[in-house]
């Protein structure tokens, strides 16, 4: 079968720098493609071209004359209308039934009289969608449809999705959507296209396992030039005439190595640790906050223990915001109290990451201004070091916030808000605008996490892995807390929060339906950086042991504290520091190791 859509051999160069290298997106009737790629990869802008919004410097695009595509950017323009309505039946064409857009519109509660400059961002999306998918295209092209939706929205989606009869590109980083959604892969990594023909669910150890071989031909590579390069030197010598083809050779596996692509780095998150809060963090008793005759919050009552993960969902304007705020004391209730605990330092992300001036450079926004250095757990770190953990280079030292993207305001944000001594972390929507690998150390780093969390967020598979309740907002100012993370609190519920909304009041005729899981996936295998940390641990804790040895010899002398108190009181604080790390270590590489165990026998 023809594509409805093909680019093929794309290329596109911005500020000196390729983009996009030979790129490829093929869609066909059917489809239902995840494009994946860090932030900054150029999936959006290769939407762009797809949809004629963008010129690339080379390559081709081909439509079926008769396929219709409609394209879903992440910031739609609707300047130049006078309502919401317009703007909808703007993207309609003749034969295109405009009752089925108002249907819509009323589904998701769209106003068709409000004024387009006055939406708020979730508005906005909703609206945008309309127009997107209510003429039912043959290709739909979506770059991040998720962006300032609710979970009730993101659940309509879906089972719009799913029941559409539309050929679907999807760029998002919500990890469900994709997973329930898509039935092949296309990965956007330095440039270039690779394709998986499945769905995004085995797209995370496939990836995994490029990166591992690309990692054995790098040091194959190496290891052959070493291997010439020592020719050079002794080989040659001997002979009376250089083998000027040898010679070549190895100028083209070092030519080979200088434009090698490498990928790109993972942030390298760490929390900064605090003195232990007491067992009990927050203790609300019956709080109550209402703004003029509606109640937001209602009769609520929370005791929030160390350890607790509390993950907040509901409707945009349901008060989740409100919500945190009450409980971690920022704003009083107008009725009932709310008490702290003892020793409670809190770090907090907000939802908005508008808390500093868009003229604010990034050293500044991360040193307080006049340092060029970060303290992280006891230990000064110049800030470019710091920068780099969150995958920020050099260069954009001096950049102001203004200038960020969304994604590099996201991991600025993230960054100020670790840096901070904390055993209460508040994070409001953390996950927005970063990309899936980010979003999977994150993970990772508030599973590690040694304090309490408050978190307000819309990513179902986040809250899954991060929760160990969930807080519901249930309308009428009521807050109902589950067991467990949103999946659980769906099975208990036996409905998620878009309830009957969940399913389109009209769908298409011989609507297909979402595909079955698919089978033959490969196998769990341990993941790129797994193997990694196992492959280093065995070092990191030999060198721990050896230093553990040399303190011991220290130590054991017994005019040493009189001799030189300082010196033996810091040599003390570093064995304990030394002796803590060392298990910590051991502990991980047996984890690891009984995993990578149990994974081969499966």
């Amino acid at each position: 079968m023809p594509p409805l859509l093909q680019l093929r051999d794309i290329a596109l160069t911005l500020g000196g720098a390729p983009l996009l290298d030979g790129a490829e997106l093929s869609i066909s009737a059917g489809d239902r493609i995840a494009v994946v790629g860090r932030n900054g990869s150029g999936k959006s802008t290769l939407f762009r071209i797809a949809a004629e919004e963008t010129k690339a410097d080379s390559g081709s695009r081909f439509v079926q004359p008769s396929a219709r595509l409609a394209y879903l950017p992440q910031e739609p323009d609707m300047s130049g209308f006078a309502t919401t309505l317009d703007y909808v039946l703007a993207g309609l064409h003749e034969f295109d039934d405009p009752y089925a857009a108002r249907a819509m519109m009323a589904e998701l509660g769209v106003d068709p009289e409000a004024d387009p400059a006055r939406l708020s961002g979730g508005e906005a999306r909703r609206a945008a969608l309309v127009r997107t998918l209510s003429p039912e295209p043959d290709i739909l092209l979506l770059d991040e449809p998720t962006n300032h939706l609710d979970l009730i929205a993101i659940e309509w989606l879906e089972a719009r999705l799913a029941a559409s009869r539309s050929a679907l590109a999807l760029i998002s980083h919500d990890k469900r959507l994709l997973a329930d959604l898509t039935r092949a892969t296309v990965w956007l990594d330095r440039g270039r296209v690779r394709r998986l023909d499945q769905g995004f669910g085995a797209f995370e150890a496939w990836r995994d396992q490029k990166l591992e071989e690309e990692e054995l031909e790098g040091h194959k590579l190496e290891r052959k030039i070493v291997s010439e390069e020592h020719w050079m030197r002794y080989g040659v010598t001997a002979r009376r005439k250089r083998n000027m083809r040898r010679v070549g050779e190895l100028a083209d596996l070092r030519r080979r190595r200088r434009e090698a692509l490498r990928p790109t780095g993972s942030a390298a998150m760490i929390a900064q640790d605090a003195k232990a809060s007491g067992a009990l963090v927050i203790e609300a008793e019956r709080i109550s906050k209402a703004y003029g005759d509606r109640p937001i919050v209602r009769d609520f009552s929370l005791r929030l223990l160390r350890g607790d993960r509390i993950g907040i969902v509901g409707a945009n304007g349901a008060g989740k915001t409100t919500l945190i705020n009450l409980l971690t004391g920022t704003l009083a209730p107008d009725s009932g109290s709310v008490r702290l605990g003892a020793n409670v330092a809190m770090a907090s992300l907000d939802q908005g990451r508008a808390s500093l001036e868009p003229t604010t450079t990034l050293v500044d926004a991360l040193t307080g201004g006049g340092s060029d250095y970060v303290t992280i757990n006891g230990e000064r770190r110049h800030v470019l070091g710091y920068m780099r953990d969150f995958l920020f280079p050099p260069e954009q030292a001096r950049t102001p916030i203004g200038k960020l993207s969304g994604g590099e305001r996201g991991r600025l944000m993230l960054a100020r808000a670790l840096a901070r001594p904390s055993n209460l972390m508040v994070l409001d929507e953390p996950t927005n605008d970063l990309d899936i690998e980010t979003l999977d150390l994150l993970q990772e780093l508030l599973g590690d996490y040694a304090g309490t969390i408050l978190l307000v967020s819309h990513d179902r598979d986040f809250l899954d892995r991060v929760a160990t309740s969930v807080i519901v907002g249930d309308g009428d100012g009521r807050w109902v807390e589950y067991a467990g993370g949103y999946s659980d609190m769906v099975a208990q519920r036996g409905y998620g929060l878009a309830g009957p909304l969940a399913a389109p009041s009209a769908p298409p005729a011989k609507a297909e339906r979402a595909p079955a899981p698919e089978k033959g996936a490969p196998k769990r295998k341990l993941g790129f950086n797994e193997r990694r940390a196992l492959e280093a641990l065995p070092g990191r804790i030999e060198k721990f042991r050896a230093d553990l040895e040399a303190l011991e010899r220290q130590l054991a002398d017994a005019d040493f504290p009189a001799r030189e108190p300082a010196a033996f009181s810091q040599a003390t604080r570093t064995y304990a520091e030394l002796r803590d790390a060392l298990a910590q270590a051991e502990d991980e590489w047996l984890g690891l190791e009984i995993l990578r165990e149990e994974l081969e026998r499966q």
